[in-house]
């Protein structure tokens, strides 16, 4: 093929598992972008794949998680299994295999990978990288064998470190008695065969290396300061509990009881811990960070090896080889230090801090990789640190890393190009070393690094994915920060596109941009201008993308329903990596939609391919999930997409979503209010997520946070654009509707807030519907009457067979004709999700119609709507008034049915 001279440069540093999977991953999605991609895979190994995890040469060496857990890739999880069959047909899931097999797995991806690329050539270097330095827009890597290697990006997988040895003393380690290392090769050849050993370290390691180290006649002695070993899995295996609420800010006490009640739980529930403790795994991160520095300093001192041998478990057959070594007393397991080692007559005398005398053959480091890289020889370790270009981690573990793997430096200020993923950001996850982690990491860092280098060596500017962008640099970095900003959910995206075409007054993509956000989310923006500025630059200067952009912008803002859908959609089909696009088509926090149900379900699910682990379209997905009641999928999802951006609004609303429909009100007002104190300042939906913590207190049955939740945040003074509607009209409505606002509602200043033509000319439905809700907060009949007119003639049908008929039904409810109310609303139930927006919104419609069925008698009617929704979600509101209706229908029954 002939090279393009615009390919990135990206190196990746360590072909173990963390470094074979980062380069499998940005050769995929190098591949799928169709991005030229020149890589170099540099490490003395003579395969990538092994490492020295995989890499060991004893069979009897286990996985330590199932096979069915194992797949090389998140969004493929049966991948391992469908491998594995080919060799071993009766394969099952829950199979624990050797290790041995796993790195030939990864070997054998990776190969077939490299060989399936076009677009990627990939250069293998057997050699040290020793240091690292800035050079241009880019960095050069400094080899042992001499030589630099410049590259646009790099990322660090250098897997495990050897374990530390100060504990052993000059007299041991010079002995030839200490085996420092156990998993270099070769390192157990010096063992003498005749001879008892003494294993210092009681994890995974030494259970490993009693295994291979048993004689008939040998004592394998095993201490650590406490003497824990590694719990063991279950024989077969159990599906984890859902993910529990936690908060680390809190305090670690605090912690440590939610965790221990969770775990209770989870015993009672399915009779053992493990599910729970598997539960534990997708928040572990999130909590993590949430713990205060002393905190975390606590839990490594007094948590961490007894959170360690229940987390990180023996594989069943493991299990059963170290219980048959301890019985039969070859291996003896005790809590206990070296105070002191001799060497004597070929071997060496061994003094123990429980008083124990031992003469062993050899003593075998078994402590585990050292984390604090302050003490660790590594030359491009020791050269990172020493230059700023990384700084030590939370709690001194690892290196402190972004969200998206980069690393965070010390010294220099211009934007890192090093990502590292795996063992060196234990001091931002605390869990970032198994292979679940290290798959998730491995797509998220190589979507990283494509994205930070779409437009450097680009012909034209690109946005955050890679789509060419028709103008300016400058206008190019505003318009991408304003696309980050919108994706996210946060405040500034509008300014930052006014920015963007102000510095490129012919910057088609920028001027759709902000039509959209100004006819869908009611930005502070005149749409029909910024749409007509976007047509006349299309003409000027556009590639056949942002024609198509404009296009389909102009379809939703001045076509039919049909028509702005059948555009939206058709873009999406041809630019599917066109994010601003995908969410106008999508209902959520941010916009309408042109979607609903199952057809949203498989608009966002094909994108999988499309968009990987990327923290947007994850939850986006999570959203997805809820809405289908997946709930431990959607909160596992948004998790991880929050563990990626801690303000990506997509995810928080789809958790919120969860505890919402769940009916974890209680849990779910905790986690809201923690988050908006976090990071609602920065949130353009912050008063959205106001309303849903309201949500939670309606359904408490909490009349007084209710009033104080609406006068603290949702006022007119603390919303803006279509939000005052949105979120604070409809939450005083529908207070009304249950009960829970008496007197006056202060909607007047709401209403002179809302955007322009909201209320009397909206040009959505789903704008349509809050300006309804408004309207009959501050019972304006003739306004009701005029949005009805309105809507009769809407070209987009859904306003009248929707809006038109809801302005009737509202109506119907301020003249107190409870029958009528009720007769028009039943029949909208089922057609609200074509206005858009959640279940969660649509609601208020339920809402108004129990108050209309209690207002008017009609009490059995009222109590079975009132009991399916207690069946679909409980809460304290609903079933108080159950308990009235009830009892109002039973004191009737003598007066309707008076002869029994």
């Amino acid at each position: 093929m002939s090279w393009n001279s615009s390919s990135h440069r990206v190196a990746v540093v360590g072909a173990g598992a963390a470094g074979t999977l980062t380069v499998i991953q940005l050769m995929r999605q190098a591949e799928r972008l169709g991005r030229t991609l020149e890589m170099w895979l540099i490490d003395p190994a003579e395969q990538a794949g092994p490492g020295v995890a995989y890499g060991t040469s004893d069979p009897r060496h286990l996985l330590n998680v199932a096979a069915g857990r194992m797949s090389a890739f998140p969004d493929d999880p049966e991948h391992f299994l469908r491998w594995l069959a080919l060799g071993h047909p009766s394969a099952a899931p829950g199979d624990y295999v050797s290790r041995q097999e796993y790195g030939r797995y990864l070997t054998e991806v990776f190969e077939r990978t490299a060989e399936g690329c076009r677009k990627t050539r990939l250069h293998r270097v057997r050699d040290r990288v020793v240091a690292a330095r800035e050079q241009g827009a880019g960095c050069a890597l400094r080899l042992a064998g001499g030589g630099e290697l410049r590259v646009d990006a790099a990322v660090l997988a250098l897997g495990n470190f050897a374990p530390g040895q100060d504990w052993a003393g000059t007299e041991l380690r010079e002995s030839g008695h200490f085996v420092a290392d156990p998993w270099v090769p070769g390192a157990l050849d010096a063992v003498p065969e005749d001879e008892d050993v003494l294993l210092v370290g009681t994890g995974l390691t030494m259970a490993d290396l009693a295994v291979t180290l048993a004689r008939p006649d040998r004592v394998l002695h095993a201490v650590s300061r406490n003497g824990l070993v590694p719990q063991e899995h279950l024989a077969h295996a159990v599906p984890a509990a859902a993910p529990p609420s936690l908060d680390g800010s809190r305090g670690l006490d605090a912690l440590r009881r939610d965790v221990r009640r969770y775990l209770a739980a989870s015993r009672r529930a399915g009779g053992d811990w493990r599910p729970g403790m598997d539960g534990l795994r997708p928040v572990t991160a999130a909590v993590w960070q949430q713990l205060s520095a002393a905190d975390r300093t606590r839990f490594l001192r007094e948590d961490l090896r007894l959170w360690e041998v229940h987390r990180h478990r023996m594989a069943p057959g493991t299990a059963v080889a170290v219980r048959e070594l301890r019985s039969s007393g070859r291996l003896r397991v005790g809590s206990a230090e070296m105070v002191q080692a001799e060497p004597s007559d070929g071997a060496v005398s061994v003094r123990l801090s429980d008083g124990r005398r031992l003469r062993v053959g050899a003593v075998v480091n078994c402590t585990g990789a050292q984390t604090d890289l302050r003490r660790t020889a590594d030359p491009l370790v020791r050269c990172l640190l020493d230059q700023g270009y990384a700084r030590t981690g939370p709690a001194g573990m690892g290196v402190d890393t972004w969200s998206d793997g980069r690393l965070v430096p010390a010294a220099v200020t211009s934007a890192s190009r090093l990502w590292t993923l795996g063992v060196l950001r234990r001091g931002n996850l605390l869990e970032s070393t198994a292979l679940p982690e290290i798959r998730s990491q491995a797509a998220d860092v190589a979507n990283s690094v494509l994205t930070a280098l779409a437009g450097r060596h680009a012909p034209g500017a690109t946005d955050r994915y890679g789509l060419s962008l028709s103008t300016t640099r400058e206008a190019a970095e505003v318009y991408n920060e304003a696309l980050e900003r919108i994706l996210a959910g946060e405040h500034g995206g509008e300014t930052l596109l006014t920015e963007a075409v102000a510095a490129d007054p012919h910057f088609a993509a920028g001027h759709a941009a902000l039509a959209l956000l100004g006819h869908e989310c009611g930005a502070l923006v005149d749409p029909a201008s910024a749409l007509d500025a976007a047509r006349r630059a299309a003409v000027r200067r556009a590639d056949d993308r942002e024609r198509s952009l404009v296009a389909a912008v102009d379809a939703r803002l001045t076509g039919t329903e049909e028509s702005g859908k059948a555009a939206l959609l058709s873009h999406i089909a041809e630019h599917p990596r066109d994010a601003l696009v995908v969410s106008a088509a999508v209902p959520t926090i941010s916009f309408n939609g042109v979607t609903s149900g199952e057809e949203t379900w498989a608009l966002v699910e094909g994108l999988s391919g499309t968009y990987g682990a990327d923290w947007w379209y994850l939850g986006q997905l999570a959203f997805v999930r809820q809405e289908q009641e997946r709930w431990q999928e959607a909160e596992a999802l948004a998790t991880r997409a929050l563990a990626a951006r801690s303000s990506a609004g997509h995810a928080v609303h789809a958790r919120t979503h969860v505890f919402y429909e769940t009916g974890e009100h209680r849990a779910g007002l905790a986690w809201l209010d923690e988050w908006i104190r976090r990071h609602g300042a920065g949130s353009s939906h912050r008063s959205h997520f106001a309303w849903h913590a309201a949500l939670h207190e309606l359904m408490l049955d909490d009349r007084p946070a209710v009033h104080r939740r609406y006068h603290r945040e949702l006022v007119a003074s603390k919303v803006s654009g279509g939000r005052v509607l949105v979120d604070s009209a409809s939450l005083l409505w529908r207070s009304r509707m249950a009960g829970s606002w008496r007197g006056e509602l202060p909607v007047a200043e709401l209403l002179d807030a809302a955007p322009e033509h909201w209320l009397d000319a909206p040009a959505t439905a789903f704008a349509a519907l809050h300006s309804a809700l408004a309207l009959a907060a501050s019972a304006d009949l003739d306004g009701l009457g005029q949005l009805r007119g309105y809507a009769v003639t809407h070209r987009q049908e859904t306003f009248p067979l929707v809006i038109a008929p809801l302005c009737e039904a509202l109506s119907a409810v301020l003249r107190q004709c409870w029958q009528e109310a009720a007769m028009r609303l039943w029949p909208l139930l089922p057609l609200l999700h074509r206005v858009g927006g959640s279940k969660a919104q649509h609601e208020v419609v339920e809402e108004t119609l129990l108050h209309a069925l209690v207002s008017g008698g009609e009490h059995e009617r009222a109590a079975e709507l009132l009991s399916a929704r207690l069946d679909r979600r409980p809460s304290p509101l609903d079933r108080r008034r159950l308990r009235t209706v009830s009892g109002r229908r039973q004191a009737l029954e003598p007066v309707l049915h008076p002869h029994g």
